[in-house]
């Protein structure tokens, strides 16, 4: 028989669930559905490769608790090879990243899936709650009293909340299974922070169950004199909760937790996936284009619109400005090109980490272009290339000046490019 016949690809061998106690089950809509979804990568776990050697018709069921997260391990297979040198040890692997405690008796994991729907609190301190309208439709057996909506809560913690260092070790595995690249942090460094998102649904009875949808991991640095910088680590939501805009409402909440901390000097981000990278420039532009001052003073009352709204954020506290006489009457101080030091404050006071807003303003700068003003288009091209020669000067310092010209030109149009999509997005 072919090697391959005894081959599995690890990411469709194992199958996750979120399971929830019957009384939960009896709310949810036709098409819910939280069981039975599969990893987009593995290769942490089973190599790089991400196959499992040794067996046909392998099925890996790693279960949840949809509030606690305690965990359910199963592995069955139709046949295996007796070779066991060469025979990958599924369940063993696999321990290794889990913590030791997981159930393996299916019975005592939904008795258990029962107790916990009932006792689990999520740990913490509120941070922020929004409510989502459900995209489906209700079954015949689902209460009228819970209507289409949902709500949701966002929660803060650190590993020195009582019970929160468990619970971490239960819901670390999903950044290994969803985040390339992903890696377990160290428990022993200090200055982790995390925020955590659940979906808080009522039964029948009008009892709120909490159910896991995602979490951010946080880490302080120094940032001198007195403050820190606050990097975000990992973002995750999980794949039943995806592409419903919880991940913008996760971000937003961390973003007005950043301003609402005196300590905190700015947000930054830790090499960002391009789709986490997406949803945070979405995000910050329908920030700033809602914050009434700082659009205000940047493009001066004459250039402003009402069509730009959505996602408004909690504003800032910002230091009283005066905004200059200088040039037109109506012109605000994004030019182009745009006011350094007017732009710098407002960085500060916003805490948005110093290539982000750059881009931010590059982009605003972008949306209120007048076409037929090339004075303008000039400015804006000679300010973006300043930016992007700066990020890229020991790679472009030694190309010759005309393949130097030429490589800058065709980063700025590949950079408006992106930005218009950006904005697309936006509108």
């Amino acid at each position: 028989m072919a090697t391959s016949d005894w081959t599995a690809n690890s990411n469709e061998a194992l199958t996750l669930s979120l399971v929830r106690a019957q009384e939960d089950q009896k709310v949810l809509h036709d098409g819910e559905s939280y069981e039975g979804f599969h990893p987009a990568f593995t290769y942490p776990i089973y190599g790089e490769d991400e196959k499992i050697y040794g067996y046909q018709d392998l099925l890996i069921d790693l279960r949840f608790a949809s509030g606690s997260l305690v965990q359910f391990l199963s592995v069955s297979y139709a046949k295996k090879l007796d070779a066991s040198s060469t025979v990958d040890d599924v369940e063993n692997i696999l321990k290794e990243f889990i913590p030791p405690e997981y159930e393996t008796d299916e019975a005592k994991f939904l008795t258990r899936v029962e107790e916990d729907a009932i006792s689990f609190k999520p740990i913490g301190n509120l941070l922020h709650s929004y409510k989502r309208s459900l995209r489906t439709k209700p079954t015949s057996s689902t209460p009228k009293q819970g209507e289409n909506a949902v709500e949701y809560e966002v929660y803060h913690a650190t590993l020195d909340d009582p019970g929160f260092r468990e619970y971490h070790r239960r819901m670390q595995i999903f950044i290994l299974l969803y985040i390339e690249a992903g890696s377990y942090i160290n428990e022993e460094e200090e200055g982790w922070e995390f925020v955590v998102l659940y979906e808080k649904r009522k039964r029948i009875d009008g009892t709120p169950v909490y159910h896991f949808v995602g979490y951010s991991s946080l880490y302080n640095f120094y940032c001198f004199p007195e403050k820190v910088r606050l990097r975000l680590s990992q973002f995750v939501i999980l794949p039943p909760y995806q592409r419903q805009g919880h991940g913008s409402e996760l971000y937003t909440a961390i973003y007005n937790y950043v301003l609402s901390r005196p300590t905190i000097s700015e947000l930054t981000v830790e090499d960002p996936a391009e789709a986490f990278e997406d949803l945070r420039d979405r995000n910050d532009i329908r920030m700033l284009l809602a914050h009434e001052q700082f659009m205000q003073e940047g493009f001066g009352d004459a250039n402003l619109t009402g069509s730009h709204g959505g996602g408004r954020v909690v504003k800032a506290k910002s230091r009283a400005r005066t905004v200059g006489t200088s040039g037109n009457k109506g012109k605000g101080r994004m030019g182009p090109p745009v006011d350094k030091s007017w732009a710098e404050r407002w960085r500060k006071d916003l805490k948005i980490a110093g290539r982000q807003f750059h881009r931010l303003v590059e982009m605003l700068i972008l949306l209120h272009l007048d076409p037929t003003d090339t004075r303008a288009a000039k400015a804006f091209r000679l300010q973006v290339k300043e930016r992007l020669y700066r990020f890229n000067f020991e790679v472009l310092a030694q190309l010759e000046k005309e393949e130097r010209l030429e490589k800058l030109e065709e980063t700025f149009l590949s950079v408006r490019e992106d930005y218009l999509r950006i904005l697309a997005m936006v509108r």
